[in-house]
């Protein structure tokens, strides 16, 4: 079972359960020995919940569009109850969950086995999966180098073969960048397409949402079916959505304009590999029938960067004042990495006035990008700047605070303005370097129309498959 268990994506494992040609149980202990085979390798697991699983299945699963399909969540954000979310952090390692979020519950309504937690940095805060308290997780394509981050370790255990689809979250790339890193299609859908709550509003001031890491776009897309829109009390909602994203990913886009962007806000140099992605995919587009050209979207990285960092700096300040009134004594700098420690420290040094001006230069951007589309229908650019780069200066324990600044932005420079824009945005995995590193391109799709980039990404995908692309680890 084990080779032909790699073979299908989630819909496909779904398929054999409800047809009785698999029951959930094999499914599950087929998932468990692959992460057992291949943990040691990539070191992607934080948590593993084997009985939550099996007791899930012996209690009767929901009649689900994923039922019997085993799944990861992310180790940060997402609460499952009675169980441990550590953030990817010391100071949450007994954090006990008292009730689910409500993406979880919808995760369990649709059928899906939970069975684990996939590694993050602390916080979810890095680009790059390296923690004191889990270790690095490493790359399935080249053990020596990231599976990006924050979701690193369920991009690392979905293209491991573990499950063909994990939870991941994104603040400022934080789907798209291991998606890029490992080979997989991830998708970050419009703000509040997918509910945050019942424990937060918003993530990071409205930057951060959830969704899942997937080898095919059409899981992407039932996933979205099975999860999105607003929960009661939800502060805002996103654009209404189809019918079913599924249905829609099919149909055909038609002649789209689409701008290319080579350059980052950032000043920093991109590799020609990520280079090479993008001229591949803007030709194919053209083959397909698209209008493609290059053109430079607005936005000034030192405004916008600012922005950012106010924002994931005090919404982290608040978190570890928030634990230590908890349990009754402040959290001490060495409790956490440095790279917390030093948001920390920024946080102290804004005043109360910052917190809006951000907030009001995240939605200056959003207007500016919204005018942008309207003249084109989607963005292409580089994910990221440089294929996965080797472990070890993105380290959040890194003494050197400046080193791991530049090796941050000089990995990483192309995601977060569609956080702050709040646009739809997928990394697709349509190039590999010599080296067989995966090399993902980013389309970026105006707010609301998840649907469209949906669609364009089936086009990609049938034009050029991926799914059977893999990592050469042990069978």
């Amino acid at each position: 079972m084990l080779a032909d268990y790699q073979t299908f994506d989630a819909l496909g494992l779904a398929d054999l359960v409800r047809r009785g040609q698999v029951s959930a149980e094999e499914l599950l202990e087929t998932a468990i020995a692959r992460l057992e085979a291949v943990d040691p390798v990539i070191n992607a697991i934080s948590q593993r919940l084997y009985d939550h699983g099996r007791q899930a299945i012996a209690a009767g699963l929901p009649d689900g569009p994923f039922a019997g399909v085993p799944f990861l969540l992310k180790d940060v954000s997402l609460m499952l109850r009675g169980q441990v979310t550590t953030q990817g952090a010391r100071l949450f390692r007994d954090f006990v969950a008292e009730s689910d979020s409500t993406l979880t519950e919808r995760y369990k309504r649709a059928g899906l086995v939970i069975f684990g937690k996939t590694t993050t940095p602390e916080f979810g805060l890095a680009a790059s999966t390296e923690t004191t308290l889990t270790g690095s997780t490493r790359n399935p394509w080249d053990p020596t180098r990231t599976a990006g981050g924050s979701s690193g370790g369920a991009a690392a255990a979905v293209a491991a073969g573990i499950v063909p689809a994990a939870h991941g979250s994104d603040g400022g790339g934080s789907i798209r960048i291991p998606a890029a890193a490992c080979g997989l299609f991830g998708l970050k859908p419009t703000r509040a397409r997918i509910p945050a709550g019942p424990f937060v509003g918003e993530g990071w001031g409205g930057l951060a949402t959830n969704h899942v890491l997937t080898r095919t776009v059409r899981d992407s897309a039932a996933f979205l079916d099975a999860t999105h829109g607003p929960a009661p009390g939800d502060p805002y909602a996103a654009p209404p959505a189809p019918k079913s994203f599924l249905t829609e990913a099919d149909v055909a886009p038609g002649r789209l304009r689409i701008a290319v962007q080579t350059r980052p806000y950032a000043d920093v140099p991109v590799a020609p590999d990520c280079l090479a992605a993008v001229d591949a995919t803007a030709a194919l587009l053209r083959d397909l029938g698209h209008e493609v050209d290059a053109a430079q979207p607005p936005g000034d990285w030192e405004t916008l960067g600012w922005a950012i960092w106010v924002l994931v700096a005090s919404n982290v300040s608040l978190t570890l004042r928030t634990r230590g009134r908890a349990r009754g004594r402040p959290v001490e700098p060495g409790e956490v990495e440095r790279v917390t420690w030093s948001a920390v420290e920024y946080a102290r040094s804004l005043t109360v006035e910052d917190y809006p001006a951000a907030l009001a230069i995240v939605h200056r951007h959003g207007r500016q990008m919204a005018a942008f589309h309207q003249h084109w229908d989607l963005l292409l650019s580089p994910t990221l700047a440089q294929p996965a780069v080797p472990l070890g200066p993105q380290h959040m324990d890194n003494p050197d605070l400046e080193q791991y600044r530049q090796a941050l932005i000089g990995f990483s420079p192309f995601t977060s303005p569609h956080n702050m824009s709040g646009a739809p945005s997928a990394s697709l995995p349509l190039h590999w370097t010599k080296g067989e590193l995966p090399v993902g391109v980013m389309l970026t799709g105006r707010f609301g129309e998840d649907a469209r980039l949906l669609q364009v990404s089936r086009q990609l995908e049938a034009a050029r498959p991926w799914h059977d692309r893999r990592p050469r680890l042990a069978a």
